[in-house]
């Protein structure tokens, strides 16, 4: 079962991230598994459950939560999920952008920005589907709006919005976190915004070409499942390109874990053990580079 439930995620890592052709997928996982029913439980244990329940319950009494629009140039807006502690120093605290997946800002990167802001943080997850409309309820169909959104200029609204809230927001030092094609922006964003960025953390997101690695000034954490040989073979030249460069980066790879492991809305990826270690690397790194006293 175990290597079955392997080659399962493999499939479904290649309809996520390479072809989104969903009968493509079910074609195949019917070939793995034996039959329909099969195969949609295959799928079912894999991807991402929307219902799943919160962490961080939404109207959580210790937080703030809102929704904002930021302008980001004299044309572009991106819709935002915010989040703040209610008790504390505001002006303690530093701003995490939180970058969502390829299947845009869900429920879930949300519970992660509620998260990030219980540890004392202003979150800020941002929709960066907001210049095609904003995130539709079909993932398949955010997926698909994720694969022509302009990256270029994506880059360049996460790098305005950095900018933005260093002067409105708390200890005016930004951090960034990203996950899957969230963590490649991460790694986007690092190169584009230069000091203006205090700290980035990245989860299994593709890297950039290494020769890249000189123009970024901030510390940046990386965080690698190690049963994810697609996002390895970027990681790990991106990582030795950083270092060479006298780079602060620390990185991480967890044995025996898939990517999305620290998705708790996806039964078969999800470890908690992985993600629970790196949760705690995350938010000790940010208050190291974001809190007013550092």
């Amino acid at each position: 079962m175990t290597e079955l439930r392997q080659r399962a995620i493999a499939i479904y890592d290649a309809f996520t991230h390479d072809h989104r052709d969903r009968r493509t997928l079910l074609r195949q996982m019917v070939a793995l598994a034996g039959s329909v029913a099969a195969a949609e439980a295959l799928i079912a244990g894999i991807a991402a459950t929307p219902a799943a329940a919160a962490v961080v319950e939404p109207d959580d009494a210790r937080l703030r939560v809102d929704r904002e629009t930021y302008a980001v140039d004299d044309s572009r807006r991106l819709g935002a999920y915010v989040a703040a502690p209610v008790a504390g120093q505001a002006s303690d605290r530093g701003a995490v952008i939180v970058i969502h997946e390829n299947r845009g800002l869900t429920t879930h990167i949300e519970d992660i920005a509620r998260r990030i802001a219980l540890a004392g943080f202003f979150a800020v997850a941002p929709d960066l589907l907001s210049d095609q409309g904003g995130t539709p309820a079909d993932e398949d169909k955010a997926r698909d709006m994720i694969g022509v959104a302009d990256l270029g200029a994506l880059t360049a609204d996460t790098v305005a919005l950095v900018k933005k809230l260093r002067l409105i927001e708390g200890s005016g030092k930004v951090g960034v976190v990203g996950f899957c094609w969230g963590g490649a922006m991460v790694n986007r964003v690092a190169v584009a915004a230069g000091p203006a960025l205090a700290a980035g953390v990245s989860y299994y997101g593709p890297a950039p070409d290494p020769a890249e690695a000189v123009k970024v000034a901030a510390p940046l954490m990386f965080h690698y499942a190690g049963l994810d040989t697609r996002v390895a073979a970027t990681g790990e030249p991106w990582v030795a390109a950083l270092k060479a460069a006298g780079k602060d980066v620390s990185a991480y790879t967890y044995p025996g874990v898939n990517h999305a492991f620290n998705n708790d809305t996806s039964a078969d990826r999800y470890d908690a053990a992985a993600a629970a270690l790196a949760w705690g690397r995350t938010i000790e790194f940010l208050h190291r580079y974001l809190d007013a006293a550092a």
